[in-house]
């Protein structure tokens, strides 16, 4: 898969490329079932599929002070839709310029000027241009005069209901993981490279392999998990997500203890599964009752992982 950072960067062998586009958040179900149709309608025009994403999110350029959780960085969608098969990447800054850009300019200068689309595969409620004015009917219309086609997939729903990636960051905040897994496919990830902390959970028995979060983060409190190293190796752990309110701490921080390892991770690459939540994260009186309450939480993540058949993994 190749990644294509702006426009200005697209080169005449990206252009012809059968295109989806979209914020990609959690990369869920309805996501996969969407890129599903496009590779196949790419195949089928003997044609490269083609990811067209934002950064930031609109939504987080149109409310900087009131963000929201996000549940991927940019590289693990861009990792996301590699091993999904998609082609190309277009990564477009969202900026004042991107948000002013009116649909019908949308069309004329990024879809047809830029990339020469062969067709767009959309989700049934894309929306696009300035003031979220474009819609399927107007893209069906403009397929029409420049010779691109236009289809939309259904709604991809999960007992009844839509999969979004709304209806996901709802599941993750109240910390139901079994509703994740089944809109993702799959256990909700976080990848990141572990940095220095301030080694208390050493002291306190129970030593971390620290990653950084984004503010707000995607779920809090303390989780039953899988920590995959850059070597592949799978570990059972229990981590804790959050600000660590007892200890004051500032960083949002994803502490991740494995239940059987000795060693160092500092500044390698941890892939880690939320499986379950065993309680959210709260102030202790001290480090004592901090202490104890984190044993209490290694037993129960032991248990869970015995239940599985999975402890050390």
């Amino acid at each position: 898969m190749e990644c294509i950072r702006g426009l200005y960067n697209v080169r005449p062998r990206h252009r012809g490329a059968v295109i989806t586009i979209g914020n990609f958040d959690g990369f869920h179900q309805g996501h996969r079932q969407l890129v599903r149709l496009l590779r196949a309608r790419a195949r089928g025009m003997g044609a490269p599929s083609l990811l067209m994403l934002f950064e930031p999110q609109p939504q987080e350029y149109f409310a900087p002070g009131a963000p929201r959780a996000r549940l991927m960085r940019l590289s693990a969608k861009l990792r996301a839709a590699c091993d999904a098969g998609v082609d190309l990447v277009v990564a477009l800054r969202f900026d004042a310029r991107l948000a002013a850009l009116s649909a019908q300019a949308f069309i004329d200068d990024v879809v047809v000027g830029a990339l020469g689309a062969r067709g767009l595969v959309i989700g049934d409620d894309f929306r696009f241009g300035a003031g979220r004015a474009g819609d399927f009917a107007m893209l069906k219309d403009a397929g029409g005069r420049y010779g691109f086609f236009v289809e939309s997939t259904a709604t991809f729903s999960e007992t009844g209901q839509r999969v979004s990636s709304t209806r996901l960051r709802q599941a993750l905040a109240r910390g139901d993981m079994r509703e994740a897994e089944r809109l993702i496919g799959e256990p909700y990830g976080y990848r990141g490279r572990v940095v220095a902390g301030d080694a208390r959970g050493r002291l306190l028995g129970f030593p971390t392999a620290n990653l950084l979060m984004p503010d707000p983060p995607p779920l809090a409190g303390v989780f039953a998990v899988t920590a995959r190293t850059e070597e592949g190796r799978v570990y059972a752990a229990i981590a804790n997500a959050g600000r660590r309110p007892t200890v004051g701490g500032g960083r949002v921080l994803l502490e991740v203890h494995l239940l059987e390892f000795t060693g160092d991770l500092y500044g390698r690459r941890l892939h880690v599964h939320f499986l379950e939540r065993l309680r959210e994260e709260r102030k202790f009186p001290s480090l004592e009752a901090l202490t104890a309450q984190i044993g209490q939480d290694r037993a129960s993540a032991q248990t869970f992982f015995a239940n599985r058949g999975m402890v050390g993994a």
